[in-house]
């Protein structure tokens, strides 16, 4: 099993019904995320929400992917910016947190234990992102690592 991960400042900022960011599987590859860290690059509050989708939408650009362990493995799933069109949200919320009011304020979620991480069905069109909880969203910076 590899490890990869996706770092960038997001697109924009988002709303309850489009994700800021997120990571989304394809057929034959049910990657485990272990790692999400939100950071508001912004000096006004935000609070933010880790969910799962089981249909797409329409994300923004792919971002770029980095190996941390085996360079002989290509990664399959595919981090994506800010949505343009609303996916189809699994009810109710992974993880949520409040982002303060300064630059520089984040949250760092890991998942490890028995599971190795939250595991994404190997079906294209399910993922799991980062999406406004409630109110005005924000430009952020968010950092992804999974393992596949």
């Amino acid at each position: 099993m590899a490890r990869f991960s996706s770092s960038w400042r997001t697109g924009g900022a988002g709303s309850t019904t489009l994700p800021i960011g997120g990571l989304m599987s394809v057929s034959g590859c049910r990657p485990r995320l272990v790692e999400v860290g939100v950071f508001n690059t912004t000096t006004t509050a935000c609070a933010v929400a880790l969910r799962r989708v089981t249909a797409a939408g329409t994300s923004g650009s792919t971002q770029s992917v980095l190996y941390e362990s085996d360079s002989a493995q290509t990664a399959l799933a595919t981090p994506k910016d800010t949505w343009t069109v609303t996916p189809t949200f699994v009810s109710g919320n992974i993880r949520v947190a409040s982002l303060g009011a300064a630059i520089g304020s984040g949250i760092i979620w890991t998942f490890g234990g028995p599971a190795g991480g939250l595991v994404i069905p190997n079906t294209t069109g399910d993922g799991i992102v980062v999406s406004v909880l409630t109110g005005t969203g924000q430009i952020c910076d968010l950092s992804l690592t999974w393992d596949e």
